[in-house]
């Protein structure tokens, strides 16, 4: 037995001490000119996985690159604005002040459309601008407290460029950051760029522009892919109404036109003709190129993650990713891709009730803040409600109106309506959070509170907290205009896929959990870019699989 034992020790050493894990014979760090990053908004890490035998183009390529299919958006306002905040700046939202989509101030009442006072933010506003409100903005990176990737990048080598496409402006606007060459978005008509950056657009965005008129004056004739055919099921969401199975487009329709792939794909030609007319990646420093795709969030938001309209979507997106790949090999600039998602997502109840999850439900609409505070108002003799809120979770501010012999009272009362809630899973007040440290660790093992801590920013957060339980879809019915969302602090809203690809790559994947936070700084590490540790919250993630490490 001892004898059996030695040789085994001896064969172990000898196999450590192989080419494969020698130091000459270790794959080398990637030296990109071009750093592409790209964020699928809502690709969940259960889309991505449900999906991943099925992929033959780009999506097939990132898998067999460096994978973390079990990455995280760590916080608990899993939004489209909060994540793309995080990807590029290192930085949870309590740090990029970025805490949801929009938030309240009711400090300051601006007018909004209909003339009432609006006491909302934008995400990717400039409030400075007189008149404007959080339905009619000015787009601006001004409330984005940190800097990203391109900002730093710029701010040590001004030669460096940094281009931001996206099919939403705060998709654009996060990932690019304050100091860009070019950002540019979908507005609901074209895509369009900031005022008086009309010189740096691509020529290339005028066709793209007059390809997308044209997609929306004409009627979609989508195939069914021969993948899909399973997920083909029609599902009731009321009245005649149903999702589930592919419904072609109307003309005229812009809004289901941007749920389409080939939304995603005009994003795509319109980031490939930035790269290609500002030379991107062939200068003397390392530029940025981010791009945004919004369509699968669309797509899940108005059908739902599991039917045969996501499934097609997955399949166009791949083929769009893979024209991607096509077009940087061509240039041949030495490129590394890395794509994460902002959020993932959850199905829409009724299908989840009738394949096999019978505990999801819809909100009930009377946790709805549009309801809350005017009751509360009325109780308590105030003159207007005493709560603001976005929906039925999340955060929730008290009125300035409030007395303040009546402020603790109704503060009290409004706990108790949500604390007593069958949906809900916990009501936690700003001091509590305050309170609690900034998480570390594994993301996986986080506390509720601790996902609610790192999307907490005292200045701009709300008075309390609602966390929905799981499977509560925080739409009370498909009147609202959507069948499904995401923004809750589980998993199936928090884990995403990060994927890096470059040239060359020894393939690895580790199925441990990652933050989108870590994919700044070890970038960074990459291209030499110094970035204090102290004004980000990720980490350097070691991408060679072998003894030498691109993290110092």
């Amino acid at each position: 037995m001892m004898k059996s034992l030695t040789a085994w020790m001896l064969g172990a050493a000898a196999l450590a001490s192989g080419p494969a894990f020698a130091q000459d014979g270790a794959p080398k760090a990637p030296e990109p000119k071009l750093i592409v990053a790209i964020s699928v908004d809502q690709l969940s890490t259960d889309l991505f996985n449900e999906y991943r035998d099925d992929f033959n183009g780009g999506l097939k390529r990132l898998a067999g690159g460096i994978a973390f299919p079990n990455g995280y958006q760590s916080h608990a306002a899993t939004e489209t604005c909060p994540g793309h905040s995080t990807i590029l700046t290192g930085s949870r939202p309590a740090r990029t002040g970025i805490i949801a989509n929009s938030w309240f101030d009711p400090t300051q009442a601006r007018t909004g459309k209909n003339g009432k006072a609006d006491y909302g933010v934008y995400c990717s506003e400039d409030t400075s601008i007189e008149g404007s409100n959080s339905s009619d903005y000015t787009v601006s990176p001004k409330l984005l407290k940190v800097p990203t990737l391109g900002d730093r990048m710029r701010a040590a080598n001004p030669a460096s460029q940094v281009v931001a496409v996206s099919g939403k402006d705060r998709g654009a606007v996060m990932m690019g950051g304050h100091n860009t060459t070019l950002t540019m978005w979908w507005d609901g008509k074209s895509f369009r760029s900031y005022a008086g950056s009309e010189a740096a657009i691509p020529k290339g965005a005028a066709l793209v522009n007059s390809r997308a008129k044209a997609a929306i004056d004409k009627p979609a004739a989508v195939k069914l892919p021969t993948m899909c055919a399973s997920h083909s099921r029609g599902v009731s969401i009321g009245g005649d109404a149903s999702v589930g199975t592919l419904q072609q487009r109307k003309p005229g329709d812009a809004r289901a036109f941007r749920a389409s792939g080939e939304f995603d794909s005009l994003t795509m030609d319109l980031a490939l003709a930035a790269f290609g007319e500002k030379k991107l990646g062939r200068g003397a420093a390392t530029d940025v190129l981010a791009i945004s795709l919004s369509a699968t969030d669309y797509i899940g938001h108005t059908f739902g993650t599991a039917g045969a309209e996501t499934c097609t979507q997955m399949a166009a997106l791949d083929a769009t990713l893979g024209r991607m790949f096509a077009a940087l090999d061509k240039s041949k600039v030495p490129y590394l891709v890395v794509l994460t998602a902002d959020h993932g997502g959850h199905d829409l109840p009724e299908r989840n009730n009738i394949q096999g999850l019978p505990a999801a439900e819809r909100a009930d609409i009377k946790l709805m803040p549009q309801g809350v505070g005017p009751a509360l108002a009325k109780a308590f003799d105030l003159p207007e409600p005493a709560i603001m809120g976005d929906a039925p979770f999340g955060d929730m501010y008290l009125s300035t109106k409030i007395p303040a012999a009546k402020r603790s009272a109704v503060l009290d009362a409004a706990l108790k309506h949500y604390r007593t809630h069958p949906q809900v899973e916990a009501v936690i007040t700003k001091d509590e959070i305050a309170a609690t440290p900034s998480p570390s660790g594994p993301p996986e093992d986080w506390s509720l509170i601790q996902r609610v801590r790192a999307n907490f920013d005292p200045s701009r957060s709300g008075d309390f907290y609602v966390a929905l339980k799981r499977y509560v879809t925080p739409i009370p019915n498909t009147s609202f205009g959507y069948v499904a969302t995401h923004g809750s602090p589980w998993g199936y809203d928090r884990r995403v896929p990060i994927l890096f690809w470059w040239k060359g790559v020894a393939p690895y994947e580790q199925p441990n959990g990652i933050e989108t936070v870590d994919i700044l700084p070890t970038l960074a590490s990459l291209i030499g870019l110094d970035v204090p540790k102290d004004e980000i919250d990720g980490r350097c993630v070691d991408l060679m699989a072998g003894a030498a490490s691109n993290c110092k």
